[in-house]
């Protein structure tokens, strides 16, 4: 796991000082070694940067830039498969000198071009530079679970893991993207391509980007899409089939992601997902395994007595720590440098402390994210599925008085209602409800936080809605479960979650391993019926159905608790002051994005004790934290 950073400047005004500050600024991604190549070419100046954190071959052998004849890489992940590459290579007469991944990459990417990428299973972003068909490739991994940037203008081109390094670049022209931003308050996050800055872009899952140094073309190409495999048949199957072929794939995807030369660990929640992935690896384990929990002291968030049974069950070393306000009070300033973009999920926090908690023991922890996505997890897969069933059913006439009716009320106007929890997000979410034609359309109204009309009157300009993967559409052969867990792979799971744990694990340089994120598994689980996911109101069926082969049902049959974290309580108490400073009038007026009154009404409305705005504060929290560390 590294960091990777450089540029292709048609200018030819960069030099190997630059390139060296923007890649040595991702240290935390990489502290155990850097490397640096620079050349000055007939049609760009073109830099390649690494930091290293060393996981296979710890020796001087997996050193980057790595070069084999015209080829020279930069690397940031790790590819599991890459002994059987290094064997079929072999029988090709190549030869090798380390025990690395890297140089199976490379040499396989000499041999096969860019289709070697279908041989790789692993997290990985590469970028090859070609001396002599004179073309530079960036790759990133089927699920994007290795993160990449990149920025184009004025015939500069720069690229990185982390948008950092492009603050380290004079030619780096930081100015907000209005339209992003848009986006950020509506879902806590930006998804893919887009980023918060004009000109720059994150690399689509699953693409490729191919520049021409000649021409000065750049080409975004797709290998791979989820969508590809939801939109293929269903497989007519029975449940011991399923089971019995699921179980394989999961165990062989978990056992790769076993292979390092550094300490190995597991983060366990006590849920389902992250249940399954300790079971079956301490089952075939001599030793105990390693694992990790973050709980709370406050009631409703706290799972890590559920993770302790577990552990105990399975007899892991196990290590827990409870997260604390004087925790949040620590990390909190952290956060928009860890997350270099604005970033608005709360969990950020005990992940990154659960993360530095790994950290004292092991160099890799094995994190159990998608789950959810792959065997509709999440309650917003039945709740969507229930009110489009339900809405389905009603006239669209009838629906769309009834909204107009909506439209013509104000819900603070509504008696006894009006205090109802979180009573007029709900009301809002309704109207568009009543109008969806999908149940996507119904999980992509409720998983915001701000629907695109309150962002135009919370910003002082208006902005463009701009496309988003919760448009992509799938073919017949899908219902609306496979559809939604179709499009939750390419949103929220991809943008939000993977981007939280990449970010809060390099941090402390602990490279995180995502097990079910393996392709062999989405490949297959896209191509099952939804009934072996989500039957009769029971979600995630088929994990289960495998989990209890390994832990006892009455153990782990309990509600689903995600990773929450208490901030409505927390942000009345020793964090009141953050809203106060940060969502100040004057502030936020002289900043000029924000239409100040209204972020301070929301404030006050809730320091006055309306519950249902601390997560809204807190995105906007997140983004003013970020605007002072980056735009000053």
């Amino acid at each position: 796991m590294c960091g990777i950073a450089g540029f292709v400047d048609f200018n030819k005004k960069m030099d190997m000082s630059t390139l060296k500050s923007m890649t040595d600024v991702l240290h935390h991604r990489g502290p155990d070694d850097s490397g640096y190549s620079f050349y000055d070419t007939d049609e760009a100046a073109i830099g390649l940067g690494h930091r290293r954190l060393s996981i296979m071959d710890l020796s001087s052998h997996g050193h980057q830039p790595m070069a084999y004849k015209n080829l020279e890489l930069v690397y940031n992940g790790e590819v599991y498969n890459f002994k059987e590459i290094r064997e079929e290579l072999k029988r090709e007469n190549y030869k090798f000198e380390s025990d690395s991944d890297t140089e199976v990459i490379l040499k396989a990417y000499h041999r096969w071009g860019i289709k070697a990428v279908d041989k790789f299973n692993g997290m990985f972003v590469i970028t090859f530079y070609d001396k002599e068909t004179k073309k530079i490739t960036l790759i990133r991994d089927r699920a994007g679970v290795k993160p990449l940037f990149y920025y184009k203008k004025d015939n500069v081109f720069l690229f990185a893991s982390e948008l950092k390094s492009f603050h380290e670049s004079e030619y780096f022209d930081k100015e907000i993207d209005r339209n992003a931003l848009t986006l950020y308050l509506q879902y806590g996050y930006i998804p893919q391509p887009y980023t918060i800055f004009q000109d720059t872009h994150k690399l689509n899952a699953g693409h490729y980007l191919e520049i021409d140094l000649e021409t000065q073309k750049i080409e975004d190409i797709k290998y791979w899409d989820v969508l590809d495999f939801y939109n293929k048949p269903k497989l007519k199957i029975s449940d011991n089939e399923a089971i019995e072929e699921t179980e394989k794939l999961l165990k062989s995807a978990f056992d790769y992601r076993m292979v390092a030369d550094v300490p190995v660990g597991v983060f366990l929640s006590g849920g389902y997902d992250s249940s399954i992935v300790t079971a079956m690896l301490q089952k075939d384990n001599a030793n105990k395994i390693n694992t990790f929990t973050i709980g709370f002291h406050e009631k409703g968030f706290d799972e890590a007595p559920y993770a302790k049974a577990v552990a105990k069950h399975l007899g892991t070393n196990h290590t827990e720590y409870y997260c604390t306000q004087k925790d949040a009070l620590e990390i909190i300033p952290k956060l928009c440098e860890i997350y270099d973009e604005p970033f608005g999920d709360v969990s950020g926090i005990p992940t990154t402390l659960v993360s530095a908690l790994a950290r004292k023991d092991v160099t890799v922890s094995l994190s159990a994210d998608a789950g959810d996505e792959l065997f509709a997890g999440y309650s917003k897969h039945h709740t969507s599925l229930q009110h489009y069933n339900r809405f389905s059913k009603i006239p669209n006439a009838v629906k769309s008085l009834f909204k107009s009716g909506m439209n013509a009320v104000d819900p603070n106007s509504i008696p006894f209602l009006k205090n109802t929890y979180n009573f007029e997000t709900k009301y809002r979410k309704l109207k568009n409800v009543l109008t969806a034609q999908s149940a996507v359309d119904i999980m992509k109204f409720t998983s915001q936080y701000f629907t695109f009309k309150q962002t135009q009157g919370l910003l002082k300009q208006p902005t463009l809605e701009m496309p988003t993967h919760f448009d992509d559409k799938v073919s017949d052969h899908n219902d609306e479960i496979n559809h939604m867990l179709a499009v939750d792979y390419k949103t929220y799971m991809l943008d939000d979650i993977l981007t939280k744990v990449d970010r809060a694990g390099m941090s402390v340089s602990l490279e995180g391993r995502e097990p079910l994120l393996d392709y062999r598994i989405i490949e297959y689980a896209a191509q099952l019926p939804s009934h072996f996911k989500y039957r009769n109101g029971q979600q995630k069926w088929l994990l289960k159905e495998i989990t209890h082969k390994y832990l006892p049902k009455e153990m782990m049959d309990r509600p689903k608790q995600g990773f929450g974290v208490p901030i409505t309580e927390w942000f009345r108490d020793e964090l009141k002051e953050y809203f106060m400073v940060y969502l100040d009038r004057n502030r936020l007026q002289k900043e000029g994005l924000f239409n100040a009154e209204e972020v301070v009404k929301i404030r006050d409305k809730y320091l006055n004790g309306d519950k249902e705005s601390a997560a809204k504060l807190w995105r906007i929290l997140m983004f003013e934290m970020w605007f002072e560390r980056w735009m000053a």
